[in-house]
């Protein structure tokens, strides 16, 4: 396996780019390629030739977070502004704008389904699920309080900032990473916490469920390491190394062999997950790589393998992954 650069897009947006993620192809329409950024704007690229087709300006401060309903029609953005605003992403338009008190809307992930919306909750130490069909939310998942990783209780504020969420494939488990690098692991049917995972000892800002074993998880941490876990048996399966600064994103490729990850270090790497292993390193940034994300199989034929990149240096980079 391996990268090859496509396209870079220099100065995509006009400030730092902190979000990615791809919006699955249908029946009508090819994938596109969503992309969040600190100058307040969420921009909507056609996939292969990285051109511009929308941007949508709702937010008043710099986007944290871009996620895409599975079924290819709608996707989400939160800010610092603490807005959820979700649109429709092949008219650009408004559908909903969810309201979160301040610091209290960061990472966000839809359900397989399609019919919840998980976002980090920050500092209430929650993960807010908001119904896709009302734009409501009536469920609250609270992180427990406890010891850390680094065997400090949490702040007095009553519980840990919850930076980033996961559904499992089988959207049975919802995963939720903190600033003190624990992961909590939710059965979200019967709306119950089940367990911590442990092993990094700095915030885990990125993790993702492979998409063909619903109980392998992997996270990426300031802590410069990359854990893949089996929330099965609760248990470290092994921890990868190889960025020599804080890993700010992670994504699995679409048949669970691969793995990328982005990383202050300025680099984007590529592992092989039967060696687990750094195979590749691509050094089109300049500046730390906040997102990557591959993008997942289309309805229109799509059958070659392509992941993004985004970074404080304001690009868009596009790679062949074969």
């Amino acid at each position: 396996m391996k990268l090859a650069g496509l396209k870079t897009v220099q100065n995509a947006h006009g400030e730092s780019i902190w979000a990615v993620t791809w919006v699955p192809g249908t029946d009508s329409s090819p994938p596109l390629l969503l992309s969040g950024s600190v100058d307040e704007s969420v921009k909507i690229w056609r996939g292969d030739e990285l051109e511009e087709e929308a941007c949508n300006t709702g937010h008043s401060l710099g986007v944290v977070a871009v996620a895409a309903h599975p079924a290819g029609s709608i996707a989400a953005s939160t800010s610092l502004d603490s807005f959820v605003r979700v649109f429709d992403v092949h008219s650009n338009s408004t559908i909903s704008i969810l309201d979160s008190p301040p610091s209290e809307a960061w990472n966000m992930h839809f359900h397989p389904k399609g019919d919840l919306l998980a976002v980090a909750g920050g500092g209430s130490a929650s993960v807010k699920l908001w119904d896709t069909a009302t734009w409501r939310t009536d469920v609250s998942l609270a992180v427990p309080r406890g010891e850390g990783a680094n065997g400090k209780s949490s702040d007095k504020s009553g519980g840990k900032f919850v930076l980033a969420v996961a559904w499992s494939s089988d959207g049975r488990r919802l995963a939720c990473s903190t600033m003190d690098g624990t992961i909590a692991v939710f059965d979200v049917a019967r709306g119950k916490f089940l367990y911590n995972l442990e092993g990094h000892y700095m915030p885990v800002r990125s993790l993702v469920f492979s998409p063909t074993n619903s109980r392998i998880l992997y996270t990426a941490s300031d802590d410069t390491h990359i854990h893949c876990y089996d929330v099965e048996n609760k248990s470290l399966i092994c921890a990868m190394s190889g960025h020599t600064n804080w890993v700010l994103s992670i994504d699995v490729s679409p048949d669970g062999q691969a793995i990328a990850s982005g990383s202050s270090d300025r680099t984007v790497r590529l592992w092989d997950l039967s060696m687990r292993a750094s195979v590749q390193t691509m050094t089109n940034h300049t500046d730390q790589v906040w997102g990557v994300a591959f993008r997942p199989p289309g309805a229109q034929d799509v059958r070659t393998g392509r992941l993004a990149s985004v970074s404080d240096d304001k690009s868009i980079s596009l790679y062949d992954f074969t």
